[in-house]
């Protein structure tokens, strides 16, 4: 229930709000969330390879990456610099993939020489990740209490 009210209102604030704020402002409410597309908010292509979406107002990004192969989904935690991993104390993170719709559960899995108790990678798996396609969603996740949302959109290569 409670990952559902984190997706809705994430969504809610990034439909209503969009990308026009300001970097660093946080919208009402108190989930920071982010609107990004490669064709209005671009960051260009990740440190790991992926789609790069904004996660509270600019504080983090997220990247996104599937493995068709392995039907599996790594997201990083990246910093402002939307470049550098940045290693987050959270439970787990939600994927919400737009079409076909399907929810993914992402678990911690830290890289060599984080911090104990704090991860910058989360990686899930499911079968509909095993389509070649260019996907779309949200990713949410809690940090210390502040939830998060971000959305992103796989353009196709150029």
């Amino acid at each position: 229930m409670k990952r559902l009210l984190i997706t809705l209102v994430g969504s809610a604030l990034v439909f209503s709000l969009g990308c026009g704020r300001q970097p660093g402002a946080t919208p009402p409410g108190d989930a920071k969330s982010d609107k990004a597309t490669a064709g209005d908010h671009h960051h260009g292509s990740g440190p790991h390879g992926g789609v790069i979406a904004d996660w509270g107002g600019g504080m983090y990004h997220v990247e996104f990456i599937v493995d068709h192969d392995k039907q599996e989904s790594v997201v990083y935690v990246l910093g402002s610099d939307a470049k550098t991993d940045a290693p987050v104390r959270a439970e787990k993170l939600l994927l919400d993939i737009n079409e076909p719709q399907f929810q993914v559960e992402l678990s911690p899995l830290p890289q060599a020489g984080e911090p104990e108790g704090a991860s910058s990678r989360f990686v899930g798996k499911h079968e509909s990740l095993g389509k070649v396609q260019e996907f779309a969603g949200t990713i949410t996740g809690e940090v210390e209490g502040t939830p998060y949302s971000g959305e992103f959109k796989e353009e196709p290569a150029q």
